[in-house]
């Protein structure tokens, strides 16, 4: 290992990281693995680090077509919750807060987690109905989350706007105290450094063109660098999950649309926790002060990553109306990710009709906080080549047999 301490990041400063070690290896390509993981993202490294360090198996290999972390793993606003309407859905993501505040002690990498709690407002009568049965879901899967009045609401963020006039008032609020936030690149560092150190190789910029079978059984990936055979693929991606999978005649239930967030000028200490106005606008303040911001997806499905004013200015005046005082605040820089929704908003995690494939897909905004625990259960499924009780509502096979999993509190534009 290097040396960390000031004096030795000093040195390796001005030795222009001549002598920097390198925190993973980049290994050629085998022709032959175990596993091969496709998405370099926090699913597909958490994935490989859980198959090496809880199942033995180590050779495994994950490719992508940029570099670690660098699609939607680093183009979010890290919220972390478990805020959900299903049962299946609470439960599966409270399992993933347990794992989120003890993840930097398993890795021995410092991913930043902070339980800040999220603050949802709540501005018409039908989305109050819905959290009165939220809350109740909630109660029986033992995760804290409690109705608020405007005042409660207003005490706890006192830079809400205050109580008079407007296009929708704050009728309520939810408190869910066990939300918080991480640091979106430690946590693709942390696994892809934990994965390595267990023998997983990870190759970047090495883009998986198809997928192979033969009859009914995958065989492996063509990659930009050539054919590498495989016992077993995963599919960890988002946005080309549909793309990819038609390559192995396998079509999903997926469409992908384009999903904007912002980030302002550094402020001072201000807003303590996440807030939330469902299919509006969502902030949180970052430890260098800037308010990141996001708001519902866009309405038409796209590949591309990038924004539109249109965008900007619906979820701009939708911040300002909570929080008129941020109408001077600049805003500095802006991002899109491109996700993968399914039209119950939930995800797949699933084996497929081809034997050997299998997905952990269709996040839509909720893919970061579910890295730890959706890894490790799609490492499960891929070791035992079957689904365990917490991911078995989340099977492709739902959608043929009429049982979609309906998830009104994801962030999309369904909300």
């Amino acid at each position: 290992m290097g040396d960390y301490s000031f004096f030795g990041l000093l040195r390796h400063a001005f030795a222009g990281h001549a002598e920097w070690p390198r925190a993973w290896r980049d290994p050629p390509l085998k022709p032959h693995y175990d596993v091969v993981v496709v998405g370099a993202g926090g699913h597909g490294l958490a994935a490989a680090y859980y198959l090496a360090a809880r199942h033995g198996i180590r050779n495994v290999l994950v490719l992508d077509k940029g570099w670690i972390g660098g699609g939607n793993t680093g183009r979010n606003t890290v919220t972390i919750r478990a805020n959900y309407l299903r049962e299946p859905s609470i439960r599966f993501h409270a399992e993933g807060l347990r794992m989120w505040r003890e993840l930097s002690g398993a890795l021995g990498f410092n991913v930043m987690f902070s339980e800040r709690g999220q603050l949802d407002l709540i501005q018409t009568w039908a989305k109050l109905r819905d959290v009165k049965r939220r809350r109740s879901t909630m109660a029986l899967a033992g995760v804290p989350f409690d109705i608020l009045t405007p005042a409660q609401a207003r005490a706890r963020v006192p830079i809400l706007a205050p109580e008079g006039p407007t296009r929708l008032p704050i009728l309520a609020a939810t408190w869910h105290p066990t939300a918080g936030v991480a640091r979106h690149d430690a946590v693709a560092w942390g696994y892809a450094r934990a994965a390595d150190a267990l023998g997983v190789d990870i190759v970047q910029n090495c883009e998986v063109r198809a997928i192979r079978r033969a009859g009914g059984r995958v065989t492996g990936v063509e990659t930009a660098r050539g054919f590498v055979a495989a016992g077993k693929v995963g599919l960890a991606v988002s946005a080309h999950a549909g793309v990819l999978a038609a390559s192995a005649d396998l079509r999903l239930p997926i469409e992908t649309v384009p999903l904007q967030a912002f980030v302002s000028e550094p402020l001072k200490p201000m807003l303590s926790c996440i807030v939330n106005c469902p299919g509006q606008v969502y902030l949180s303040q970052t430890d260098k002060g800037e308010l990141a911001i996001g708001g519902g997806s866009d309405p038409v499905p796209s590949y591309v990553q990038r924004g539109d004013f249109a965008t900007i200015e619906r979820v701009v005046t939708a911040l300002l109306e909570i929080f008129p005082v941020l109408a001077r605040v600049r805003l500095l820089r802006q991002w899109t990710g491109a996700i993968d929704l399914c039209h119950d908003t939930s995800p797949i995690l699933s084996k497929t009709p081809v034997e050997g494939l299998y997905l952990d897909v269709g996040w839509g905004s909720g893919g970061f906080k579910a890295i730890p625990a959706g890894g490790a259960a799609f490492a499960r499924l891929i070791a035992n080549d079957a689904p365990d009780d917490a991911i078995l509502p989340f099977a492709l096979s739902r959608f043929e047999s009429g049982r979609p999993l309906y998830e009104t509190a994801g962030a999309s534009n369904r909300d």
